[in-house]
């Protein structure tokens, strides 16, 4: 089978869909191949970064539209036997329902975009979004195969951020590339980054932030928190590792410098490849204290190298954290942020190596995407064995 992915932007920055797409791509079932229709310019300097077709299909002047992208699809929808669309709120979605609803079946995944922190976050955005729910987005939902969540959290919250929905839901599984380097050996690539730490110093602990430097990711919550508990732990490190897109670092450094931390906290930047593996083989634990998080493909990283997470309740796949025990999950709130890490630090030698041992066990067992990747694209050959009317009003 051939699949066709439809995405705004597939630019590494971007965050996750990015970074779904590729695993869906890498660990696609015999049989299946793939191509990537985005908005990107065609000589967006990232497009060289993958190993499958991209067809760039924007300009420099619009990240939001391309008049180009319709005609596309009528002319090459025939190539393919099914159709991800990627997030919401973008042309893309429009263009899959005026191009390819009716002769393709198509799935939307939503990628945590119907989530209603967003609409208690930004009410003005919130009505904003109004407008185009009803005369767009809410059709392209409706007209879909199926709408992709990848918890049960993540699924019931959607329906309440707007009273008028109807679509066909599914949950699948999700997770992170399971094919792990071995990251002591990639250590170094890390202190390239980040000569700093490159010290010799055994007393040292490391905590490990991999996001975006974004207000919904909880960052200011978590430099107040290693604010309160740094004086009383100074062995404890803090590495700040994202892309700062909106600006936030300037007022979150104040936090750090009123603390006279600056010594104890560490920006990197965006980290990719052997610099990112080689921060998690440094790190003693991963944290994010996010105000929102559908999934959160660091969080399934961290598992993959052995490295507990501490979360806050709002990453819709805490509950599964807590209940393996592979991380600690606290509320998030500064409040609950503090508590976070001051559960970590009580924890003695014996219990941070049993976490460290389950959360591999959980990778395994939940966020391998060798077996997700196929999970999610085999829902075509389901869809290929059912009528049109079995399909719309089949039960999740």
């Amino acid at each position: 089978m051939r699949i066709l992915h439809i995405v705004g932007s597939i630019n590494p920055a971007a965050g996750g869909p990015t970074e779904a797409i590729r695993m869906i791509i890498r660990y696609r079932p015999p049989g299946y191949e793939a191509e990537v229709a985005t908005l990107d310019s065609p000589d967006a300097p990232f497009l060289g970064e993958f190993p499958f077709q991209v067809h760039a299909l924007g300009n420099r002047k619009k990240s939001w539209y391309s008049p180009r992208l319709i005609p596309w699809l009528i002319k090459n929808r025939d190539r393919f036997d099914g159709i991800i669309v990627h997030g919401l709120w973008e042309f893309t979605g429009l263009a899959a329902l005026l191009a390819v609803a009716g002769h393709k079946p198509f799935l939307v995944f939503t990628h945590g975009m119907l989530d209603p922190y967003f609409k208690r976050r930004y009410p003005l955005k919130h009505v904003k979004k109004w407008i185009y729910w009803i005369l767009a987005q809410y059709w392209i939902l409706r007209a879909a195969s199926r709408v992709m969540f990848t918890t049960e959290l993540e699924r019931d919250l959607a329906t309440k951020t707007f009273w008028l929905w109807h679509w066909n839901p599914m949950v699948v599984s999700y997770g992170a590339d399971p094919q792990m380097p071995d990251i002591d050996e990639l250590v170094p690539a890390f202190y390239e980054r980040c000569p700093e730490l490159n010290v010799e110093d055994a007393d040292r602990s490391y905590l490990l932030f991999l996001s975006r430097i974004h207000p919904k990711k909880g960052c200011d919550l978590l430099l107040q928190a290693f604010a309160a508990v740094a004086p009383a732990h100074p062995e404890l490190h803090l590495i700040m590792a994202g892309p700062d897109a909106t600006g936030m670092r300037k007022d979150l450094q104040h936090i750090v410098d009123d603390a006279g931390l600056a010594h104890r906290v560490h920006w990197p930047g965006m980290l990719k490849g052997d610099a990112k593996w080689g921060a998690f083989a440094v790190s003693d634990a991963f944290v994010l204290p996010s105000h929102q998080e559908n999934f959160g493909i660091a969080v399934a990283e961290a598992l993959a190298c052995g490295r507990p997470v501490l979360i806050s309740d709002q990453v819709n796949i805490a509950p599964e954290i807590e209940a393996d025990g592979c991380g600690i999950v606290e509320h998030d709130t500064l409040k609950g942020t503090i508590h976070l890490l001051e559960r970590w630090l009580a924890l003695d030698p014996e219990q941070r190596q049993a976490m460290q041992q389950q959360a591999k066990i959980t990778f395994a067992r939940r966020y391998d995407m060798r077996r997700n990747s196929a999970l999610i694209l085999r829902i075509f050959e389901r869809l290929r064995t059912q009528t049109p009317a079995s399909v719309v009003h089949e039960a999740n």
